[in-house]
């Protein structure tokens, strides 16, 4: 008999997410029967997406995996009041599902964050007697300080609590660097509970990227360095602009371009015009399906974040994509995301929030010799394919999976 398995994930297809239905598929391609419970999709704009309607339960069959869609509060605000009725509102409708609605699971898979995620997961481990493995892909409450999205310290400390909490009650643990891993460790969590399992990047949206570049998209007779994504504070590419304005005179033939939105994309956009960036374009954001194309199209692809301490044991997800296409790296993220293109020997690495480090990684990338690159660029791709991969880290979780099945059983 097949071993059950409910997805727990508070967004899923349509909605842009890390675990979704690939990985779903992958587990019923390894013969898991799956069962994902979501909410309506509304992430990331708040409002429910054109051919879904709330109402109390929906069910859909997606290539053999079943999705149950429960009510949630719809919201995507800034502000604090409607993200907590959203989280809080899903926790409750999924609590009321597994418990009474689902059919029992022999594991559960819970996909943070948000926390209250988590809370669910172990509430129904309680009452159902069924594992529970969570997936960390935030550390709460370090990610809301370091983003500045909550900075009440009262409030942060009660967040931590109830992650130690969960922690404590769930049977396995699952990070996406060895930063998340280490940091755990110093906070109690045994270390044998915890497995590492990078993330993976939407595959068959980069394999068969659809549309064209933009207009304003370099020629050939410039080198392209692309950033692809959110553009917020956690991002600080101003000190990418200053590494552009480092360069307009020396390499006039080098170009950053700027794939996307985001908060600061304004600020941006005015500080670029400010001084007068000739080597910056900025472009609007695409669908997911789409962005292969633009990564495909660059002579490089650059990830930066600010500089802080929960940013060295962050990998951006950004990483495994560009590794994927196979082009060269510019890393200006210091720690974990640093040793992983040092490891596979992808790309160049610049001090985080260093116009100069940049300036000066940027430029080895445009001289270096066509072949030089071209290594650069298949060593991700091999190194992906073979420790970053679906098909690797689906792998990975399914066994887990199954071992805890079978202790459950025994």
């Amino acid at each position: 008999m097949a071993t059950r398995v409910l997805l727990l994930t508070q967004w899923f297809e349509p909605e842009p997410t890390f675990k979704g239905l690939d990985f779903a598929r992958e587990l019923v391609k390894q013969g898991f029967e799956v069962e994902v419970v979501t909410g309506f999709p509304n992430y990331p704009g708040g409002k429910v997406y054109s051919g879904y309607k709330l109402k109390f339960l929906q069910r859909e069959l997606i290539d053999g995996v079943q999705v149950t869609r429960v009510p949630l509060y719809p919201s995507h605000d800034q502000g604090a009041i409607g993200r907590v009725l959203n989280y809080v509102s899903f926790a409750a409708a999924s609590l009321c599902y597994g418990l009474f609605g689902a059919k029992r699971p022999d594991v559960i898979y819970a996909y943070h964050p948000p926390l209250t995620v988590g809370i669910t997961a172990v509430l129904i481990r309680f009452f159902r007697r069924v594992p529970v493995v969570y997936d960390i892909q935030d550390m709460w409450p370090d990610t809301l300080r370091a983003t500045g999205m909550f900075s009440h310290e009262k409030a942060l400390k009660i967040v931590s609590s109830v992650c130690d909490w969960v922690y404590r009650h769930v049977d396995q643990l699952v990070v996406l660097s060895p930063g998340f891993k280490r940091l755990l460790i110093e906070r109690g969590v045994p270390a044998d509970k915890i497995e590492l399992i990078y993330n993976w990047c939407a595959e068959d949206s980069l394999a068969a990227p659809q549309g064209s570049v933009h207009t304003a998209f370099p020629g050939s007779e410039k080198f392209s360095i692309l950033f692809a994504g959110n553009m917020g504070k956690a991002q600080a590419l101003q000190a990418v602009l200053g590494a552009a304005e480092l360069l307009q005179s020396k390499a006039p033939e080098l170009v950053f371009v700027f794939l996307g939105g985001g908060l600061e994309l304004g600020h941006l956009q005015q500080l670029a015009a400010n001084k007068s960036l000739r080597n910056v374009i900025f472009l609007p954001r695409v669908r997911m399906e789409e962005v292969g194309t633009y990564l495909h199209a660059a002579d490089a692809l650059l990830v930066h974040l600010k500089k802080d301490q929960l940013f060295t044991i962050t990998i951006p997800s950004k990483t495994q994509a560009y590794m994927a296409v196979g082009k060269p790296i510019l890393m200006a993220v210091d720690g974990d995301a640093a040793d992983l293109v040092r490891d596979s020997s992808c790309g160049y690495i610049a001090e985080s929030e260093s116009p100069q480090a940049i300036a000066d990684a940027a430029q080895l990338l445009m001289q270096a010799r066509p072949s030089d690159n071209r290594v650069m660029a298949e060593n991700g791709r091999r190194f992906y394919q073979e420790k970053l991969s679906l098909r690797v880290g689906s792998r990975r979780f399914g066994e887990i999976f199954k071992r805890l099945a079978n202790r459950k059983d025994t």
